[in-house]
């Protein structure tokens, strides 16, 4: 997915597109780069495998003219050439925007950029270093791909509720129909599944473990006459009880 080339930038629903809902918080007087060029550009440098300042700086600095130009670079017409952004302009940038709006703008051009078939995992983990003496680790519940490993969506679970009640929200936003959506055993739940399969046309595997005993014991005692419990209805994956 880092290969430009491959990538939709600059068209009507490419990244730069998505990017210009972000609110730029900068003074007009002064601005010499495009805000949505630069983090179109910081984008592309981090799916390259570039996540530090400088190395992204690195990676914009070998970018060809022909590629400037894709991403609107500033045309500095004394010398005849796009300009492309410093590190420390990659920095502030970045430093200064809205996170949220930033994640969506991302997550929403990486699910479009994404096999439409793939099936998509779901995970949830704390994050390293955010725990504080009187808050908890930040807790993250995300959505992505199987087969490229990229991050479709991602929700911050906080401390007054859990991972089930931020499925939907997670997924609203993805394109799902066809698609199999995979993940473990806290949601193994009805609604979960009849959001699926009857509102997104998607299908589900979905673990069971001890910890809803009873749906456990039943799956056990299940002949294999008993399976599939699906019921199909003119499409694969429908579901019913």
């Amino acid at each position: 997915m880092a290969d430009l080339n491959t990538l939709d930038i600059g068209g009507s629903e490419g990244l730069m597109t998505r990017l210009q809902s972000i609110t730029d918080p900068r003074k007009p007087r002064g601005v010499r780069h495009s805000l949505v060029s630069t983090l179109a550009m910081a984008v592309c440098a981090t799916l390259a495998g570039y996540r530090s300042f400088v190395a992204m700086a690195e990676w914009v600095q070998d970018l060809s003219q022909e590629q400037l130009a894709r991403f609107q670079c500033r045309f500095h017409e004394d010398k005849g050439r796009y300009i492309p952004p410093s590190e420390p302009t990659i920095r502030r940038h970045l430093q200064s925007i809205d996170g949220d709006e930033f994640d969506s703008a991302i997550h929403s051009w990486l699910a479009a950029q994404s096999d439409s078939t793939t099936a998509i995992s779901l995970d949830g983990k704390s994050l390293r270093g955010t725990r504080t003496e009187t808050e908890r680790a930040v807790h993250l519940l995300a959505a992505f791909s199987h087969d490229e490993g990229v991050v479709l969506n991602q929700r911050v679970v906080d401390s007054k509720t859990n991972e089930i009640t931020e499925f939907q929200n997670l997924l609203d936003p993805i394109p799902l129909q066809g698609r199999i959506v995979t993940g473990d055993a806290l949601h193994t739940q009805i609604e979960h599944a009849r959001y699926l399969v009857d509102q997104r046309g998607a299908d589900y595997v979905f673990s069971v473990k001890g910890n809803q005993p009873t749906l456990k014991k039943d799956i056990e005692d299940l002949d294999d006459e008993d399976f599939s419990p699906c019921v199909h209805r003119g499409r694969k994956g429908t579901w019913t009880d």
